[in-house]
């Protein structure tokens, strides 16, 4: 992603924002042939259907650093991205340590925190509370929007909404 060392972070869960426990509604998550987004190496993960191509171009869009944040790690270069029309995208690689994060803390914060290293960052997931965002604002000394998506839904107009906006300079300090 040439031209965006300077932008935010944006960190991407699958499961939930991209992948919503619901399916799609009709006209979302196929391709423009109107058939679900396929892999081209046969069916697979039948989940995978709920994938909404769209959604690769409207984060492309929102112009900041893509950095997967989600337990498929590795794999989702190899079989979310390519479904997305996105070029591999950094991988966040989870400790195998089961650390408590203390009490309301979402188990990815501190690290996503911490790998963001004061940059401003985005982290859209379906899990994040308000325990999450205290604790961001607390320990991290950039900007940072921590947005919880629908998991039942997937990523939404509203969402991508939200997300420019808190993107545009200027806008809110830290979402």
């Amino acid at each position: 992603m040439s031209g965006t060392a300077n932008h935010p972070l944006i960190f991407l869960d699958v499961d939930g924002p991209l992948i919503p426990f619901r399916s799609r509604p009709v006209g979302r998550g196929r391709s423009a042939a109107g058939t679900p987004a396929r892999p081209p190496d046969g069916p697979g993960n039948p989940l995978l259907d709920r994938l909404d191509p769209d959604d690769g171009r409207r984060l492309l869009a929102l112009g900041g650093r893509l950095v997967w944040a989600t337990t498929w790690m590795a794999e989702a270069n190899e079989v979310v991205s390519p479904r997305l029309g996105l070029p591999d995208l950094p991988v966040i690689e989870w400790p195998d340590d089961d650390e408590d994060p203390g009490p309301g803390l979402h188990w990815k914060t501190a690290l996503l925190t911490r790998w963001a290293a004061g940059c401003p960052f985005v982290w859209l997931d379906d899990e994040t509370t308000d325990a999450d965002r205290e604790w961001v604002a607390a320990h991290h000394p950039g900007r940072a929007l921590l947005h919880r998506v629908d998991p039942h839904v997937g990523l939404t107009d509203a969402d991508f909404a939200t997300v420019r906006q808190w993107l545009t300079p200027g806008a809110g300090s830290r979402g």
